[in-house]
């Protein structure tokens, strides 16, 4: 699920491009006046990625997502924002942010990684989406990141250092888009979408800080939601999805990474009606879709990027999960690259 303020501004945009924003949530069963009303109302997130993508495609419009963006600010996220905006640091706000952006959408993650793998002396700010079956999300995720972008921007202020954004597609729309957009150099079709930041800009102090009234927003988020990455099968899917392709992706790795025994961590994947390899299986399926339809990494690439020991073997996965071929499913992707696909 996803709250209802992810969308604010959609008809105000829809509105802006000439397109009938109305008829495009009834197609997706979003009431209209849950935008205009209820910022809390729970909406389901393949509905509202779907509706992105398509409106995206209706309008023509290539940078839908960065536009929506632009349009949205840090109040999207509630009662998270007030807790954000009164942390003492920008590394404290982010911090805050990766705890609790649950409370938005269960479906999407921030992390943070001291040290970067693209940019030297730069700290990396993950966001991961995930929703089951949609083989395109470039305007659902350029929202969020953008979102993500504009709210440390703003707690930052002039302390801001981007240094590169990483993508995890092939975007539609112009680099250039992009660059404009973050002030800062694109790298498309990367493994993790992020921000990758100076360092310097996680130790800036926020302005006009209320120590109390974050205590009080932090204490109203942890009485209010259960974050479900507290379950076993959220933290080992979230764990899977971060060690995708290295030796760690093993049974004995993620029970290393999660504390427990490997016999341990099956047990209490059985008690939550899972397993360790349905859970791999899972992840492998939806970043090999997300690969094969956004971005032209070489299927060799992909195969080593999911942790399979040949490119023969990805497209015996591939002929299991999607019932085509690696290359097949990239032509169908490429035919109608803003029409979203979900095998």
């Amino acid at each position: 699920m996803v709250r209802a303020s992810g969308l604010r501004g959609y008809r105000t945009l829809m509105h802006a491009l000439g397109a009938d924003a109305d008829a495009m949530l009834r197609r997706y069963r979003i009431a209209a006046e849950l935008l205009d009303d209820d910022d809390d109302a729970l909406l389901p997130l393949r509905s509202a990625a779907l509706l992105l993508e398509s409106s995206a495609a209706t309008t023509g419009c290539a940078d839908f997502g960065l536009r929506l963006a632009q349009i949205q600010d840090i109040s999207v996220l509630g009662p998270v924002a007030i807790a954000m905006q009164n942390a003492p640091t920008v590394a404290g706000a982010i911090d805050i942010a990766s705890r609790y952006l649950f409370v938005h959408s269960p479906g999407m993650a921030l992390s943070v990684h001291a040290r970067s793998a693209l940019v030297p002396d730069a700290v990396e700010v993950r966001f991961e989406l995930s929703v089951s079956g949609l083989a395109s999300l470039r305007q659902t995720f350029d929202v969020c990141l953008g979102d993500v972008h504009r709210m440390i921007a703003l707690l930052a202020g002039p302390h801001y250092e981007l240094r590169s954004v990483a993508l995890p597609h092939a975007p539609i729309a112009p680099l250039s888009t992009y660059a404009r957009f973050y002030g800062a150099p694109v790298l498309p079709a990367q493994p993790h979408g992020g921000l990758h930041i100076a360092h310097a800009t996680f130790d800036a102090g926020l302005q006009d800080v209320n120590a109390a009234l974050r205590q009080l927003a932090e204490n109203y988020l942890a009485l209010n939601f259960n974050d479900p990455g507290q379950t076993v099968t959220g933290r080992v899917r979230q764990a899977l999805r971060r060690t995708l392709g290295t030796p760690e992706n093993s049974r004995a790795g993620i029970a290393q990474l999660l504390g427990l025994h490997p016999r341990t961590l099956q047990r209490r994947l059985d008690a939550e009606h899972t397993s360790f390899d349905a859970l791999r299986e899972e992840v492998r399926r939806e970043t090999a879709l997300r690969n094969l339809c956004e971005t032209r990494i070489p299927l060799s690439q992909l195969a080593g990027l999911l942790g399979l020991s040949e490119q023969s073997a990805l497209t015996r996965c591939c002929r299991r999960w999607f019932g085509t071929t690696p290359s097949a499913l990239r032509r169908r992707a490429a035919a109608s690259p803003s029409v979203p696909l979900h095998p």
